[in-house]
């Protein structure tokens, strides 16, 4: 694919270095296009170096090429990051006082920019205004994360990691069209309804504690991207996952519900799966919640140890969902996150439970010492209802979500 990289001048404009180095390792060819200012962070040197491509913000240089027209016309993709609040105004505006901006105006392709600013900065009248303008056109604009600014400030504006940049872009351009669900292009998934659920969920002990567990949910988010991308209507049931996630998977065309506990997670997931043909239960629901919470946070006595805590168990979601079927023809996909131990292997845990279960496709995937839960690659093995295998996928969670789906539209009825 053929990307454009505009880089506009703010001080997150280093992370266009990394972001830049993660599109080419994915094989595209990229070229960057910084702003005058841009280049008083970043040299064209680095950028050059990294792309292997030359580097300019000027109209005038390689005149008879025509770059301030032809660079558009020929994108795959343009990616903008950071996006400052001036390169915003001047995108919404339609200015063209630069090669970035012209390049803009020309692009027929989709256009993703990841904003940066301080929070005053973003949450101004003029730039809000200005993003709703560039969204209304088709413009993909991710929403800041928020966390610590230039100097000591925090707030909403920080630009997103690079990593999470790359796959809302890429999955834009998978999409190929406005943020809509329903509206990619064709695919084996064309015309299907999907739900997935992602992440982990929290049970409150009291107030400010609560049990829960590792899981970061990219794994679901890159379920939830790469059906949008072969052209299903997602819906994503995020169990407390970060914003940047949630932007990225917004930003492909999927619709999230936020949850919190194992009830609220199982009601959004119900309500979805009765429209849906295949309801894929990738989160991480806690098997247990405590009986009661107390309005109080339970408070620390000096020399007397913590009392006792009730447990009762959480309904099984996937098992709910395997023999309900609130969809005739329903295809109801698990994860099992298994460690071994003395009664069985991953794989022997994992066959048991999709015996157990009754979904229709189970991936197994072994969890602990920087595997599985925050990491960013994963394995799974997929078994089917009897625990036989029916795939192996290893690399990076989207290449395990798209074997996955492989598998998935090899048994949907109808594909």
């Amino acid at each position: 694919m053929r990307i454009l990289l505009g880089v506009s001048g703010g001080i997150a404009a280093y992370k266009a270095v990394l972001l830049l180095r993660l599109l080419r390792e994915d094989g595209h060819a990229v070229r960057v296009i910084p702003t005058a200012s841009a280049l008083r962070f970043v040299g064209a040197p680095t950028f050059e170096a990294l792309s292997g491509e030359p580097v300019t913000d000027e109209v005038f240089e390689d005149v008879a090429h025509v770059p301030h027209v032809a660079l558009g016309q020929g994108a795959d993709l343009v990616v903008v990051a950071p996006a400052t609040a001036d390169l915003l105004a001047r995108a919404a505006t339609g200015r063209a006082d630069d090669l970035l901006t012209s390049t803009l105006l020309t692009a027929r392709c989709p256009v993703v920019m990841a904003p940066a600013m301080h929070t005053e900065m973003w949450e101004h009248p003029a730039t809000r205004a200005n993003v709703a303008t560039l969204r209304e056109r088709g413009v993909t604009v991710i929403e800041p994360e928020s966390g610590r600014l230039t100097g000591a400030d925090t707030g909403p504006g920080r630009l997103p990691e690079p990593e999470e940049i790359a796959r809302a872009a890429l999955a834009a351009a998978a999409s190929a069209g406005p943020s809509t669900p329903g509206d990619g292009p064709p695919g084996d998934l064309s015309g299907r309804t999907v739900v997935v659920s992602a992440g982990g969920t929290r049970e409150p002990i009291d107030p400010v504690r609560f049990i829960g567990n590792r899981s970061s949910g990219r794994q679901g988010a890159a379920l939830a991207e790469a059906a949008r991308a072969r052209g299903a209507a997602v819906t994503l049931v995020a169990a407390n996952l970060d914003d940047a996630v949630c932007g990225a998977a917004r930003a492909a065309g999927v619709v999230v519900v936020p949850v919190e506990t194992t009830a609220e997670l199982r009601d959004a997931v119900r309500a979805g799966a009765s429209e849906a043909d295949v309801v894929v239960m990738a989160a991480a629901v806690a098997d247990f919640r405590p009986a009661d919470v107390p309005d109080a946070k339970i408070k620390k006595v000096p020399g007397e140890g913590p009392a006792p805590l009730t447990l009762v168990e959480n309904p099984d979601v996937l098992a709910e969902l395997a023999h309900d079927r609130l969809r005739p023809g329903q295809l109801v996909v698990g994860f099992a996150a298994e460690t071994g131990d003395a009664d069985g292997s991953v794989l022997e845990h994992g066959r048991r439970k999709a015996l157990r279960k009754g979904a229709d496709l189970l991936a197994v995937n072994a969890v602990g010492a920087g595997r599985g839960f925050g990491a960013p690659t994963n394995a799974v093995t997929v078994l089917d209802g009897r625990g036989e295998v029916v795939t192996e996928a290893a690399g990076s969670k989207r290449e395990v979500a798209d074997a996955i789906w492989d598998a998935v539209t090899k048994t949907l009825p109808g594909i």
